[in-house]
């Protein structure tokens, strides 16, 4: 067995300015910090008071971001401090500011969504709880890798317990503005491990050897986030199913392009709300359940999904039933 020793806390002084105009309407607080929980870019990321202080790793090197709201959100724009350990080149933070819009979503209309939902009975529900919130995607290919393969077959409790375990061993802190915050692991990292003493120290059961195994395949160079956002939708999901682990579900998890991820927790809730029902067999209507959810919204199947599971306490208020939310 490889020995990884603890990697000590980064301090991050130099600091840059960047700003981000989206295409509007866009609520700062909904896209940054989604209603169901899910984190921006790192699991111990801090927000208050309408800031969000998070980090990435860019060229390799981690930097912290302290992120804001300038703006409304029928006239949105962001603010950004970058947070680094050497000055950022000219060049550096243009592909930076690139990466970031990406990420926020920034430039998603939702014009189009928003008209389609505002036809269907479950989903204008949602776009009114919801007004002005974006599709954020990940930074690093790996941590969804990660987060893909963690949720399969799992509650969401105990996915976040695997997660956090990966990340209180082998993840990175930085400290910035004030604040400190816990980077998620590298590939090279965890590439190193023996998956049978990772699946024990963080009780990952069969998922540590796809983790490991899909982290070499990146190391290796597998194609990174950015890459696969360039790819046609279709050619993005049949290449991260080459990765270990990653089947129909993760690659709908990850896939920064759509997708319906239907597994044994979503599919209680959309077979639910589909069929007036949850399933007997929660494996065996997967397939459907899913089908129906392409069926019922085409082109706008993730957006659908992904405003749901976002608004499930409300929305079974508004419905008068009682969706699982975990």
């Amino acid at each position: 067995m490889v020995h990884i020793p603890e990697e000590p806390t980064v301090r991050l002084r130099r600091r840059t300015q960047l700003r981000v105009e989206p295409v509007p309407p866009f609520d700062f607080k909904l896209t940054v910090r989604k209603p169901a929980g899910w984190d921006l870019f790192t699991p111990e990321e801090v927000y208050e008071e309408d800031t969000l202080w998070t980090g990435i790793r860019f060229g390799g090197r981690p930097i912290g971001l302290k992120i804001q709201s300038s703006g409304t959100v029928e006239n949105p724009r962001v603010l950004i401090g970058v947070y680094s350990g050497r000055k950022i080149s000219k060049r550096d933070s243009e592909m930076l500011h690139g990466q970031l819009a990406a990420c926020l979503g920034a430039q998603q209309d939702l014009k189009g969504f928003y008209e389609f939902a505002m036809k269907d009975g479950i989903l204008r529900h949602v776009v009114e709880d919801l007004y002005g919130m974006h599709d954020t995607q990940s930074a690093s290919l790996f941590n969804s890798v990660i987060l893909s393969i963690c949720l399969q077959m799992a509650r969401l409790k105990r996915s976040y317990q695997m997660m956090d375990a990966i990340d209180e061993r082998y993840g990175e802190t930085i400290e910035f503005d004030g604040r400190r915050v816990t980077l998620q692991p590298t590939a090279e990292r965890i590439a190193m491990l023996d998956p049978a003493v990772f699946a024990k120290e963080c009780k990952l059961g069969y998922r540590a050897k796809y983790i490991v195994a899909s982290a070499k395949m990146i190391v290796a160079g597998f194609p990174g986030m950015q890459e696969v956002m360039k790819m046609p939708p279709e050619n993005a999901k049949e290449k991260l199913m080459e990765l270990p682990g990653i089947g129909d579900y993760a690659a709908d998890i990850i896939n920064p392009h759509a997708g319906f991820p239907i597994d044994a927790w979503s599919v209680d809730v959309f077979g639910l709300l589909f069929f007036g029902k949850e399933p007997e067999n929660r494996r065996e209507a997967i397939d459907a359940v899913k089908r129906e959810g392409i069926r019922r919204w085409g082109e706008w199947s993730w957006m659908g999904f992904f405003y749901v599971a976002q608004d499930l306490r409300n929305l079974s208020k508004r419905l008068g039933i009682q969706l699982r939310l975990e």
